[in-house]
């Protein structure tokens, strides 16, 4: 079943920060979480052309953003629907949004970075190709968490 994706409106971008909230300790990735995640999140001038919805069966069940931080790099960010996070979903719209970003930018490495104590997500990122290059410590939430950043090579 494809996803559709689709620049992210100011609507779509309220309903998200406003309204998806997960649970426990990854209510640490609700937009509202940091202040100036937020701001960003909602304005529509930083997420012009690198902020995604993605629907499936005309439901909004997703988001990603892109951005390149370097020539042949695209660094992702992406948010699952709270609801269906932990039955997977993820491992899909992960695959979903890398042939998505292939196929809009041809890039050679794709990164993220997540939350080094989101084990379920890096288990997902690990399935699909990404490898784990780097921790690093940052400052998010109102604290310091560690982060590990994660690579993905294009063609492998």
């Amino acid at each position: 079943m494809m996803y559709t994706f689709q620049p992210m409106t100011q609507k779509e971008a309220e309903h998200i920060a406003g309204q998806w909230h997960y649970e426990g300790k990854y209510s640490f990735y609700d937009i509202s979480a940091d202040e100036e995640d937020h701001e960003e999140f909602l304005d529509p001038k930083q997420r012009e052309g690198k902020s995604f919805s993605v629907y499936k069966n005309g439901s909004l069940i997703g988001f990603f953003s892109f951005t390149k931080p370097e020539p042949n790099v695209v660094d992702i960010g992406l948010g699952l629907r709270p609801d269906l996070t932990g039955n997977g979903e993820g491992q899909y719209f992960l695959e979903q949004g890398i042939d998505y970003v292939k196929d809009s930018f041809s890039p050679q490495k794709l990164t993220l970075s997540v939350a080094t104590f989101n084990e379920r997500a890096i288990k997902v990122y690990e399935r699909v190709g990404f490898k784990k290059v780097q921790a690093f410590m940052q400052d998010t939430n109102g604290s310091t968490f560690e982060f590990v950043k994660m690579e993905y090579e294009v063609g492998e």
